[in-house]
């Protein structure tokens, strides 16, 4: 008995540091969880600042592009001369239609639009010609370059800018026009550049027959161009496909375009006709707003 009990002590000694390492090591626990989940807060309100500040500088840098594009734009139009061209001995009706109902026959007695390029070429070379589009915005100078890229990102002075500019495919020929011209340009929200084409697939603008007419002006003609499709599609390459091998391609090009309107226009193609494209993205998942126009009327400068 003097034994065990002589032993005691040192057994219940044990034991007590054992409890009390015990206790020590959950405090230490406790507090390893506790820095643990303040640095995963101090972490998540970084994330979550630096996404506000980039938003706020995505917003701001979206907004002042706006800003900057639109005087780019207003400085451009006060200072380039656009009258209204009645018909000469010189104008051309293209490929009219045999049907003499067809609305053809109403368009082309509408002016064409006649733009110096003087002062435009002067302050940028790329310059090929200038847009405007009825029941829209679109009232624009149109650049060229050698790539489809350069003129997502500059503005028509040359500046850095998101808002870019409307643009000419690379592959076309400004003063001999493919098979199909094609133009490009931001869909801004604000409703510059084609950020108004998507006005077209609204019954306002369709159902307004002289809002079917695209008026394109280069330092070489004027001309004058009849809408004949309009729908949205994902992104793809063929309806930017600028010239073709056969009539036997073309004319399958061409019915393809037509069927896919969204509107049903009077216009009718044929392989003899030259056509305008406009597109733009409609929204972030990539698919575009498409404008399809033939060539109606013409005249040498």
């Amino acid at each position: 008995m003097y034994y065990k009990n002589k032993k005691t002590p040192s057994r219940y000694k044990y034991q007590k540091r054992v409890r009390k390492n015990k206790k020590r090591s959950k405090k230490e626990k406790f507090k390893r969880k506790l820095r643990l989940k303040k640095w995963v807060i101090v972490v998540f309100l970084i994330f979550f600042l630096s996404v506000f500040l980039f938003s706020v500088y995505k917003l701001y840098s979206w907004y002042n592009d706006n800003q900057k594009i639109d005087k780019i734009n207003e400085s451009t139009i006060e200072n380039t001369p656009i009258k209204e061209k009645e018909d000469t001995e010189n104008t051309e009706n293209v490929n009219p239609p045999e049907d003499a109902s067809n609305d053809y026959w109403d368009y082309i007695k509408m002016n064409l639009l006649e733009v110096d390029f003087n002062e435009l070429l002067k302050k940028n070379p790329d310059t090929v010609g200038w847009i405007e589009v009825k029941g829209t915005n679109i009232n624009y100078p149109i650049v060229q370059t050698t790539d489809n890229s350069y003129y997502l990102t500059h503005a028509f002075d040359g500046s850095k800018n998101e808002a870019g500019w409307v643009f000419m495919d690379y592959r076309n020929d400004p003063v001999n026009f493919n098979q199909n011209t094609i133009l490009y340009a931001h869909s801004r929200l604000t409703g510059s550049m084609f950020g108004s084409l998507k006005n077209i697939l609204n019954s306002s603008w369709y159902t307004n027959k002289e809002n079917h007419i695209i008026r394109l002006s280069t330092p070489t003609e004027n001309t004058m161009w009849q809408v004949f499709s309009v729908y949205t599609i994902p992104k793809e390459s063929y309806y930017i496909t600028p010239s073709f091998n056969s009539d036997e391609a073309y004319g399958e090009f061409l019915n393809t375009m037509k069927s896919r309107s969204e509107v049903d226009f009077s216009a009718t193609v044929n392989t003899n006709d030259k056509i305008l494209t406009l597109s733009t993205c409609k929204d972030n998942f990539g698919n575009r707003v498409v404008m399809h126009a033939k060539l109606i009327k013409r005249e040498t400068r």
